[in-house]
């Protein structure tokens, strides 16, 4: 069955003071830099992560955990992601997972429990995988290639995804796929997620992650072959009343500003790396560090203004809406957009003004710049934002 499990291990509440978050942050950015250097998935981080109950902040409390809710899980991902983008992107996925769970249970319990067990140790990672090489993002439309054939003892599942992030470290896949079942409507099958735990036979991870940032993510290719789940790992994802079927990750709702608070963090980390140096950096010339420049605390102060924009646009965001105001529901995917410009602005300014250093591999604001850059990848993406938001605008 699916639905509520009885409640595994019972988690700690969150202490989630400012000073808190901030010991997390250092001790996951003490490691950042080797694992973005080697592309291993950056354990470290994570563990820092989970002793400090971040990544069991979202579990429900029907579940024993700590029931976050959309402002803390962005306060929570600020923070990660100002360590590490990739452990913030790993945990970003995690976390919206467990929120998921919590206000629509549909996991089957036995592996939810087992998800929830493996918590209580250490990080256990949960990820949608969705994207396809030939399909690309779903949020684009499409529906995926890999199939879940019904068998008698429950599904087999078989297919090839993309960018799966977490990689061999995932201890379950939500993998996305079409229904192939006796019965079934062969022109509009039915469309859902298959809970499918990491360590099933049948499961082939492709090293194909070579990316500008978040180079320790380690979201490659992974193939399914034969791999086989219970009856009740199937979870139909419904059609909308007008028969279309639209994947989940292609809308913002209150908690799709998850990614937006990791590269948030990002952002913060760049102003952080950019203010060091101009304090450290004294050009024989000048006699004086560059912080004492006006061009240098101009520049200081457009970063912090693309900042406290995105914190304003991000944090008042979620009050309007816990507030219950509805007319702002339209417009959610236009203000990640506007986030991400803003993120992206704050940290191409900090590189622009130091020049060659910020573009060095031995300082961190190149890292930053490159995690940065991956904020524009997330769906919903800027050009499908701006026609919407264009075509609402103009009654089309």
């Amino acid at each position: 069955m699916t639905g509520i499990a009885a409640p595994a291990p019972v988690f700690t509440a969150l202490d989630l003071s400012d000073e808190d978050l901030a010991a997390a942050t250092a001790e996951i950015a003490a490691t950042a830099a080797e694992f973005d250097a080697s592309g291993e998935l950056p354990w470290p981080g994570l563990r820092a992560a989970h002793r400090a109950g971040l990544l069991t902040a979202a579990v429900g409390r029907q579940f024993g955990g700590p029931g976050a809710g959309p402002l803390d899980v962005v306060r929570i991902l600020a923070a990660i992601g100002e360590g590490d983008a990739s452990v913030g992107l790993l945990a970003a996925n995690l976390l919206l997972t467990h929120a998921a769970q919590a206000a629509h249970p549909s996991w089957p319990a036995a592996a939810y429990e087992d998800l929830l067990r493996r918590s209580a140790d250490g990080p256990a990672l949960a990820n949608a995988v969705r994207a396809e090489p030939e399909l690309g993002a779903p949020a684009r439309g499409g529906l995926p290639r890999t199939r879940a054939t019904r068998t008698a003892g429950g599904w087999v599942l078989n297919g090839h995804k993309a960018y799966a992030t977490g990689g061999a470290g995932l201890a379950y896949h939500v993998v996305w796929a079409v229904a192939d079942e006796p019965g079934g409507d062969p022109v509009h099958p039915r469309v859902g997620h298959v809970i499918v735990p990491g360590d099933r036979p049948g499961i082939t991870w492709l090293d194909t992650w070579n990316h500008l940032g978040l180079r320790a993510s380690n979201t490659h290719d992974v193939v399914y072959r034969d791999v086989e789940v219970p009856a009740d790992a199937f979870v139909e994802i419904p059609r909308g009343a007008d028969g279309v079927y639209r994947d989940p990750a292609a809308a913002t709702g209150p908690g799709g500003f998850g990614h937006a608070a990791l590269y948030l963090g990002v952002a913060r980390a760049a102003r952080s790396a950019f203010a060091a140096f101009a304090r450290e950096r004294v050009p024989a010339a000048l006699g004086r560090p560059i912080a004492q420049t006006e061009r240098i605390q101009a520049v200081a102060g457009e970063i912090d203004l693309q900042i406290v924009q995105a914190e304003t646009l991000l944090f008042g965001t979620l009050r309007r809406l816990e507030a219950g105001e509805t007319a702002i529901l339209p417009q959610l995917s236009a203000i990640k957009v506007a986030i991400g410009r803003s993120v992206v602005a704050a940290t191409q300014a900090a590189v622009a003004a130091l020049g060659n250093p910020g573009l060095s591999r031995h300082h961190p604001l190149e890292r930053h710049l490159r995690d940065a850059l991956c904020v524009r990848v997330h769906p919903p993406q800027e050009d499908a934002v701006l026609l919407a938001s264009g075509r609402r605008v103009l009654g089309v």
